[in-house]
């Protein structure tokens, strides 16, 4: 007996397969109609941006076949959500739902099927947010900021960040387009001492370079401290390494979107330790992709309690509850996200708190229809 006839057997009876096959059909059916209505939207309100910008045809379809994923797997929840109020209303107005309860069936076993199909659903959906839809991310950000006018900021200015423990670089300005900078100082600091004080006029990335890091200095001066004795030196160019590069200083919209988990991870630990005040976006983003697939699991119950009896006005009403909730649901995520990026909130509470929440509905409507 292989694997997979074992598990029909005891894990996916014919009722298991007949729910899930609903539950996955009406799934996949309404994000293929939703999005698709979404991509006429899209293109019938940029076509002109594209038209203007000479936007490619096979860019066009790339962009779009990256587009797709995000937008489906970003409104994953409400997508679950419809799905089991639709099917489930169906089963329940046709009598189904009674039947399987007057042979003694709980409540509980009705709702095994729903959870085996949201174990696929978030699988599916933490795959796809951890390593896929970043990597078109990539390519779709940078379609949307060369043919949709989503400009890319290629000067900063006053940026001050930890290159490595006890060294701190400062650039009055940086111009992303020609990788260079203006008014440079690189301070190394022991046991809370300044060690040496470098100061340049002008700092250049060395793109020519077989290795990353490398820097050439304009006008350099060189202080060194040496108890209460100080040397300074001085040279009109030098070639230094310096661990950072051009993309430090600048900061893109959405760039943690474009970043899979391990490169999310490195990330964060990276600005952490160069004490960025950005880190919490990234932060968020990373606990986000965890806690996103849980929702899956949780609206599938809610959408079960709420649409399993029969009703008088058919699914009109459970279909409205559904899609107010699941509207709460993203407006909390939207709102908890704010707070975490905007005050002292911890990024792994913003991520989870609709779940939590929202897991607290789901108990509550478990226990009224256990009744």
């Amino acid at each position: 007996m292989n694997l997979f006839t074992f598990l029909r057997r005891n894990l996916f009876s014919r009722l298991d397969r007949y729910i899930m096959a609903k539950f996955l059909g009406t799934y996949f059916f309404s994000i293929i109609l939703i999005i698709s209505i979404a991509v006429v939207f899209d293109f019938s309100e940029n076509s002109d941006k594209f038209t203007t910008n000479h936007a490619p045809f096979s860019g066009l379809v790339e962009y779009y076949f990256n587009f797709v994923p995000f937008y489906a797997n970003l409104f994953s929840a409400l997508f679950v959500f419809i799905a089991v109020i639709f099917f489930t209303s169906k089963l329940a107005d046709n009598s189904e739902i009674i039947a399987m309860m007057s042979t003694g069936m709980s409540i509980g076993r009705i709702l095994r099927p729903y959870m085996l199909a949201s174990t696929l659903i978030a699988l599916l959906s933490f795959e796809l947010g951890s390593e896929v839809i970043p990597k078109g991310s990539v390519k779709r950000l940078e379609f949307e900021m060369r043919y949709k006018s989503r400009k890319k900021p290629q000067v900063v200015e006053h940026v001050q960040m930890q290159v490595v423990p006890g060294v701190i670089a400062y650039i009055d300005h940086f111009d992303g387009t020609q990788k260079s900078g203006y008014q440079f100082s690189l301070d190394h600091i022991e046991n809370k001492q300044l060690v040496s004080h470098l100061t340049a006029q002008r700092i250049q990335y060395d793109t020519l370079a077989d290795e990353r890091f490398h820097w050439k200095l304009y006008q350099v001066k060189i202080r060194t401290l040496r108890g209460l004795r100080e040397h300074i030196s001085t040279a009109y160019e030098m070639d230094s390494l310096i661990l950072m590069e051009p993309e430090d200083f600048l900061m893109t919209k959405d760039q943690q979107q474009t970043l899979t988990n391990s490169e999310l991870q490195v990330y964060i630990d990276k600005q952490k330790m160069r004490g960025s005040g950005n880190v919490k976006v990234f932060e968020v983003e990373y606990h986000k992709r965890f806690a996103d697939p849980f929702a899956a699991f949780i609206l599938s119950s809610i959408g079960l309690f709420l649409s399993f009896r029969k009703r008088k006005g058919g699914m009109g009403g459970s279909l409205g509850i559904g899609l107010a909730l699941s509207a709460t649901y993203i407006m909390l995520q939207t709102v908890a996200a704010s707070f975490a990026i905007n005050s002292d909130w911890p990024p792994i509470l913003a991520a989870w708190l609709p779940n939590i929440l929202f897991s607290g509905v789901a108990l509550y409507l478990y226990t009224k229809a256990r009744r």
